[in-house]
């Protein structure tokens, strides 16, 4: 993927070496890319973690001597050390960083440019990064959950190690599988700004469990789509794409197909439970996003067939 020429945004929060940040808890529901089932921690460590911050005590330093998070600093460094997911450039800059900063300023121009052809105006979100467990608006944003959108703060929130994960354990190397993922989270804050996303979880809250998890598919799904988008714009805007890319970003939808996962976590597959939709079905919108570049081809609450 050509990257390195590209602009930087401005939308960066840097929180990594910095402890937790940010707002209070929140009730709204956080939108993420897709994650093996579970959480590291448990309820245990959660509720712990809301009676700290109740009495104003910073958790990470208690659940750092249980293990269950690095000891960090205790103010913000410009220049932080190395770390699984933090490589450095021979020059000193935090490579990894340096590349989602340009991503996300490139859907920016994208989704500004979508939305002015609409008559709208687009938003830009921030995107936090975070080591371990951070704060948010949509409750504590954990590693362990994978990258998510929270509406509330109008956030994205990744720990870079995630993309470790991705490489190592989902099996989707690549720069381009790197910006899939936070083209799908823009994409829900898309699905935020234009009321999709309300939408769905006013009628989610009117619905049984299955059904809901029915609405949950066609909005990751939309998500999907909306990243192939992207891809779709900025490649004919800015010519990003390379040889090989494409296929990076079909081998990461279909690496976190709900299919896949379940059948790794539990060795069989329940689709009633599908939260994100299957491998076959992530692919098969991220590249109707890809093909068509239009907002239009990617109405999946119309669809009758995913």
């Amino acid at each position: 993927m050509r990257w390195k020429t590209g602009r930087r945004s401005e939308n960066v929060e840097d929180r990594r070496g910095g402890g937790l940040g940010g707002l209070p808890y929140g009730s709204q529901r956080p939108y993420g890319v897709g994650r093996k089932v579970g959480v590291g921690g448990g309820l245990g460590t959660i509720i712990v973690v809301v009676v700290l911050l109740f009495l104003g005590v910073d958790p990470t330093v208690l659940l750092s001597q249980l293990g269950q998070v690095p000891m960090e600093q205790t103010g913000p460094s410009q220049n932080p050390a190395p770390s699984q997911g933090r490589a450095l450039s021979p020059s000193g800059r935090d490579e990894l960083a340096d590349f989602v900063s340009v991503v996300l300023a490139d859907t920016e121009d994208t989704w500004d440019a979508i939305f002015s052809e609409k008559g709208k105006r687009y938003s830009d979100p921030q995107l936090v990064l975070f080591s371990g467990m951070t704060r948010s608006a949509c409750g504590l944003g954990q590693a362990a959950m994978g990258p998510f959108y929270c509406p509330g703060d109008r956030k994205v929130y990744i720990d870079l190690a995630f993309y470790d994960e991705l490489r190592n354990e989902f099996g989707a190397p690549g720069d381009f599988a790197q910006a899939y993922v936070i083209a799908h989270e823009v994409g829900h804050h898309v699905q935020n700004l234009l009321g999709i996303s309300e939408q769905v979880q006013t009628r989610s809250r009117r619905s049984s469990k299955v059904e809901a998890n029915q609405l949950s598919v066609r909005l990751e799904l939309q998500a999907d789509c909306f990243a192939g988008l992207w891809a779709n714009r900025a490649h004919k805007a800015r010519n990003i794409l390379e040889q090989g890319d494409v296929e990076e970003g079909l081998n990461a939808a279909s690496a976190i197909g709900d299919d896949r996962l379940q059948r790794q976590s539990h060795g069989k597959v329940t689709p009633d439970s599908f939260t994100h939709g299957s491998s076959a079905q992530r692919v098969r919108w991220f590249k109707r996003g890809l093909q068509s570049g239009q907002l239009s081809a990617c109405d999946t609450f119309s669809a009758k067939q995913l």
